[in-house]
């Protein structure tokens, strides 16, 4: 899989012109709080996805006076150089290249790396809404498996097909295709709940240890709750038709994997309702380099790792596990605001300095 080599900024936050160039293996971005730290971070992932960490505004991008942004990501796989591209101005569709040809999506680029993120909005993963989680996991399913991406959006186009179908009883249709589309979706929904599943099993054993040794006491427990117990399509169905009457008065479709949840607790309390902030972040962090872990045994590559703001909670024996962990293979960029934060292990080392949206490229360690 492709590593980063460069990344240009054009009109990017606070960004008039920048140009960064990555290490092999870790990269650390160091500056007060508000030098654009966090920009650099976000303009990598939005490079190489095509879409923001932090916003679904993607207006707010733009730096202020600026007409719009662009983003171009260099890359290295195997030997070949490729480029990917992101041009963004309101009111015109998102602009997306790879080596110079329009892509309707990056993911169609075969070179294009997977990413994980640690900022700290992401915080809401854990402490916001389950339909979070549910989507986080989708997206886990999927950068584990793409042949499965597939089973989640066909779900959710049977569940509103099926959701049709309620307001057209209530409007006193007939029902006589209800117990198809049920079959239907309870075809999908086991499918869609099996991979969820098994995404949990890969990661949670090795997020419960990571937490374990960043500091969050007490034990870390992480478990995907189906709202269903079926065993095969035809008991989803079943449960679906006790579950009519609820529906039809509701308008649409209340039991499935669209009501599942991912649960993150400590001593057998949720941390969305229990845990400080603290330890929703360990939480987080623990998950996320855990995932990548497993996107690395799955996809042969580590994805490319983005940790904004994560130091300054360890102490520096948990800042050594940490930094050694996710330099064993792959790229990390880390940023802090103080750079004796970073211990730096035995692998290429690059530091970049941030002051007032300006970047500086210090000596290279190794």
């Amino acid at each position: 899989m492709a590593s980063v080599v460069r990344l240009r900024l054009r009109d990017f936050r606070a960004y008039a012109d920048a140009e960064i160039e990555l290490s092999e293996s870790l990269t650390v971005i160091h500056g007060p709080n508000g030098a654009g730290k966090t920009n650099i971070v976000e303009a990598l992932y939005f490079g190489c996805t095509g879409r923001s960490c932090r916003t679904t505004n993607e207006r707010e991008l733009i730096r202020f006076g600026a007409a719009a942004t662009r983003v171009e990501v260099d890359l290295e796989d195997d030997g070949r150089d490729h480029q990917l591209c992101v041009g963004y101005e309101p009111g015109e569709p998102k602009r997306l290249t790879a080596d110079g040809a329009p892509v309707e999506r990056l993911a169609d680029a075969g070179f294009k790396p997977l990413v994980c993120v640690f900022v700290p909005d992401r915080i809401e993963l854990v402490k916001g809404t389950p339909s979070l989680r549910r989507a986080h996991l989708d997206q886990l399913v999927a950068a584990l498996w793409p042949s499965r991406a597939f089973a989640r959006s066909a779900y959710a186009q049977a569940l509103a097909q099926r959701n049709a179908l309620l307001g057209r009883i209530r409007a006193g249709g007939g029902d006589g295709a209800l117990r198809t589309w049920d079959l239907e979706l309870g075809r999908l929904a086991i499918e869609l709940r099996g991979n969820r599943q098994q995404a949990v099993d890969l990661v949670a054993e090795r997020a419960v240890g990571l937490a374990s040794d960043l500091g969050l006491s007490g034990g870390l427990t992480i478990r995907y709750r189906p709202r269903s117990a079926a065993a095969g399509a035809e008991e989803f169905a079943d449960e679906l038709a006790e579950r009519l009457a609820s529906d039809l008065e509701r308008g649409f479709t209340g039991h499935g994997p669209h009501r599942d949840e991912l649960l993150f607790a400590r001593e057998g309390r949720e941390l969305r309702t229990y845990g400080s902030q603290g330890e929703q972040r360990l939480a987080l962090l623990a998950l996320l380099v855990a995932e990548r872990e497993a996107l690395a045994e799955e996809r042969g590559s580590p994805p490319l790792l983005l940790l904004d703001d994560v130091m300054s909670e360890l102490d520096p024996e948990r800042r050594l596990a940490l930094i050694e962990r996710v330099t064993r293979e792959g790229q990390c960029v880390v940023t802090t605001a103080d750079r004796d934060h970073v211990p730096a292990p035995g692998v290429a080392l690059k530091w970049l300095a941030v002051a007032d949206a300006n970047v500086q490229h210090e000596a290279v360690a190794a």
